[in-house]
C-alpha cells in the first residue's frame, strides 16, 4: 500500500506540474515543503521536501519538455491578483483528463493549489507548499525527500530516462 501511495504521489505531482506549467512564476530557490491531500480519501496524504534552484524549477514546470504540448494540448490560463486559474485537458497514461486548477499565494513564501480532475483516479487534490529555508549542505537542486526518508533526485531520474511518476530507488 505504501508503494502504491508513493507511485500515486509522483504521478499526481507530474500531472499537477503539467497543469500549472504555462506562464507560472518561478518559485523562490531553496527548500520547499509540499503537502498533498486527496479529496476521495483512497490515497493517504503525502508530505515531501523539495530542493529547487531556478533551473530545476523551470525544468519541473516544463515537465516532459517537448511532450508537454502533446500531453496537454488544451490549456487556458487566467491570472487575477494573486490567483491563477488553469483549465486544461491532458492525456496521461493513455486516458484523457480535464482539470481545473486554482493557485493562490506567493511563489516566494507559500501557495496553495486545488486541482479538480475529471477522468482521473483522484478527483480532487490540494497541494500546499511553503518555503522553509535554503537547501541544506547534503541537498542539491532536484532532490525530493519523502516523509519516510526516501530521497531521489529528479534530474538524475530524467537523465536515466525514467519518466515522472515512476518510483526510483532511494539514494
Amino acid at each position: 500500500m505504501a508503494r502504491l501511495a508513493t507511485i500515486s504521489f509522483f504521478v499526481l505531482i507530474s500531472f499537477a506540474t503539467a497543469a500549472w506549467s504555462v506562464d507560472m512564476p518561478s518559485r523562490k530557490p531553496g527548500l520547499w515543503e509540499i503537502s498533498m491531500s486527496f479529496g476521495d480519501g483512497n490515497v493517504p496524504g503525502q508530505v515531501m521536501r523539495q530542493c529547487v534552484d531556478a533551473a530545476t524549477d523551470q525544468m519541473m514546470q516544463a515537465r516532459g519538455g517537448p511532450n508537454g504540448q502533446r500531453d496537454c494540448p488544451k490549456r487556458d490560463v487566467q491570472k487575477s491578483g494573486d490567483s491563477v486559474t488553469i483549465d486544461s485537458t491532458c492525456v496521461i497514461a493513455g486516458k484523457s483528463q480535464s482539470t481545473h486548477a486554482v493557485i493562490t499565494g506567493s511563489f516566494d513564501s507559500a501557495y496553495t493549489m486545488t486541482l479538480t480532475s475529471q477522468g482521473g483516479s483522484t478527483p480532487v487534490m490540494t497541494m500546499k507548499a511553503k518555503w522553509l529555508s535554503q537547501c541544506t549542505g547534503d541537498q542539491r537542486p532536484g532532490d525530493m525527500i519523502m516523509a519516510n526518508g526516501m530521497k531521489f533526485n529528479i534530474l538524475d531520474a530524467q537523465k536515466r530516462g525514467i519518466p515522472p511518476g515512476v518510483q526510483t530507488p532511494p539514494h
